[in-house]
């Protein structure tokens, strides 16, 4: 996969002003390039009230002036965004009944919080947010929309993927990606290389850095867990992304491995439609299987 990268050439002034070099072909197309970046970051200063920086001291207003504009900015952009969430929630609302439980005061929060995201993906998820938070009140704690509110585009993304590989007991509070299972070592079985079964998660675009950065913004905890030792025909059942999952144990002492949401983290799950990896799930069933008896007609 091609990944597109911006590169920035830093010239060296005494080698530009330096006469006796050739003349560059290139160096017109590069004053063009300085310039269309001269412009663009011209228009965001201008967004937020901050041109005076770039611009003749005979051209700039009086900074009182500049500081009553940026903050008068400021404040239209936050109406703004927060009047795009609202019609986003208003759409998700439709022809559904809102909880007369509503919490004002958390309300009032979460427009503090929501109000400064410009970016569509992201208003789209806060906008489902307050419709989840409006369908059924205590949906969603303050702290995960402090969680939410630090997480960028690539963070949101890489929770969705989280979520792809992700299975939720029947409760749907508990959300974990299962990572492998094991027998417990025995002198029948020590030496069975068998007895340990892996799920490389990398495979499925999730690395040990992804899991690392997901523990960082107080999703997924960072160190592996695992389920207390099943009997032998004790069974466990699980959703994955829409698909029932029922693991039966075939062994005694057989233990499932895996990496847990936390409470935060499984909040925010609920904003990622059910979206199934095939080859993971069919991977998944290949290395379970060794353990478990697997039914996915529960």
């Amino acid at each position: 996969m091609k990944t597109n990268k911006t590169s920035v050439t830093v010239v060296d002034e005494q080698s530009e002003n330096n006469s006796n070099l050739p003349i560059d072909s290139s160096a017109p197309k590069k004053k063009s390039t300085d310039s269309l970046a001269h412009d663009q970051f011209f228009k965001i200063t201008q967004q937020f009230g901050l041109e005076a920086a770039v611009l003749p001291i005979e051209k700039q207003m009086p900074i009182e002036d500049r500081s009553a504009k940026r903050e008068r900015l400021a404040n239209l952009r936050k109406q703004k965004n927060i009047e795009s969430i609202m019609e986003k929630t208003f759409a998700f609302c439709a022809n559904k009944s809102i909880d007369k439980r509503t919490d004002l005061d958390w309300f009032n929060r979460y427009i503090t919080l929501a109000e400064n995201v410009s970016n569509k993906t992201m208003q789209d998820l806060w906008a489902k947010i307050l419709a989840g938070e409006l369908f059924r009140s205590g949906s969603y704690s303050l702290k995960a929309l402090k969680v939410f509110r630090d997480m960028s585009v690539v963070d949101a993304k890489l929770l969705a993927k989280a979520c792809s590989l992700a299975v939720k007991d029947q409760s749907k509070k508990n959300i974990r990606i299962i990572s492998g299972s094991y027998q417990q070592p025995g002198l029948l079985n020590f030496l069975n290389k068998d007895r340990q079964r892996y799920i490389n998660l990398s495979h499925f675009g999730l690395n040990y850095a992804d899991i690392l950065s997901l523990a960082d913004n107080h999703l997924l905890y960072q160190q592996e867990s695992e389920s207390s030792m099943m009997a032998s025909g004790e069974t466990l059942n699980f959703n994955y992304n829409g698909l029932p999952l029922k693991l039966t144990s075939k062994k005694p002492n057989i233990a499932l491995q895996f990496y847990k949401f936390t409470p935060i983290g499984a909040e925010l799950a609920h904003l990622i439609n059910d979206k199934p990896n095939d080859d993971f799930f069919t991977v998944l069933k290949q290395q379970l299987n060794h353990h478990f008896e697997i039914n996915e007609e529960i």
